[in-house]
């Protein structure tokens, strides 16, 4: 299977630093989004620490041969050893951003999203902390493939408010869980099995704040790929660009 990846990042037009990071990596098979916080000293710092280290972490892994794991291989049930190596980058950036915010005083609190795809042996891999997003584009339709770490998030799980009430609060871009904020994170991991013609969105929320996952399928279905990471950062910026707007479209084909 052929994995390539395009990708896309603007400052937007309210803010005057990016603190987004992005990794396209098709030689690794490796795409990730980070959206930093704490100023755009920290932020800027953290979401690239975030992408710099889990690239290198993985770069290494796989010059081991640790990544070319088959399923028949795996007993039933049993966990899938990349999604723990790609837990090990996420925790070891952590600790890093967390470390160097502690040495640094100017640098206090600063912390980042960072949502991860991972290609091996017919299954994507996903590692995801804060409130960037992953999408799954396929035969038509998207769908989320991430949960947000937001506080806002967990008042519509607790069914305390409606999901139109949610986009609309003041309180949309408190995140509870990141990466570098704390001593240690638990990523959300997970493992999907690949098609042949899979398309997968990674995004900022300075993009998913601004289109809707019907629109989403849209834009996908009416543009060449490579073009499409370019369409949502002009499409966000036309809307409003509040935010940073980053944006990964990664497309999974025959050889």
């Amino acid at each position: 299977m052929r994995v390539v990846g395009w990708g896309a990042s603007d400052v937007g037009r309210k803010r005057t630093h990016n603190e987004d990071s992005l990794l396209c990596n098709n030689d690794l098979t490796l795409y990730a989004v980070a959206d930093g916080m704490g100023g755009h000293l920290g932020g800027e710092r953290a979401s690239r620490m975030a992408v710099e280290i889990l690239e290198r972490e993985i770069a290494e892994v796989r010059k081991a041969g640790l990544l070319a794991v088959r399923p028949e291989d795996l007993t039933r049930g049993d966990p899938h050893p990349v999604n723990a190596l790609l837990r090990r980058a996420v925790v070891e950036a952590d600790r890093h951003i967390y470390e160097t915010a502690l040495a640094n005083p100017e640098l206090s609190g600063m912390g980042t999203t960072l949502t991860a795809l991972l290609f091996s042996t017919g299954y994507v891999h996903m590692g995801h902390v804060g409130d960037s997003r992953a999408y799954l584009y396929r035969d038509g339709r998207a769908r989320q493939l991430t949960e947000d770490h937001s506080w806002i998030q967990e008042q519509v799980r607790a069914g305390l408010i409606s999901p139109a009430e949610a986009k609309e609060s003041r309180f949309r871009n408190i995140i509870t869980r990141s990466v570098g904020f704390e001593p240690s994170v638990e990523p959300d991991l997970a493992g999907i099995a690949v098609q042949a013609g899979d398309c997968f969105v990674l995004c900022s929320d300075g993009l998913s704040n601004y289109i809707t996952i019907d629109e989403m399928a849209q834009v996908l279905t009416g543009h060449f790929y490579r073009d499409v990471a370019k369409v949502f950062v002009d499409l966000a910026n036309e809307r409003g660009g509040d935010d940073n707007v980053t944006c990964l479209v990664v497309y999974a084909g025959n050889e």
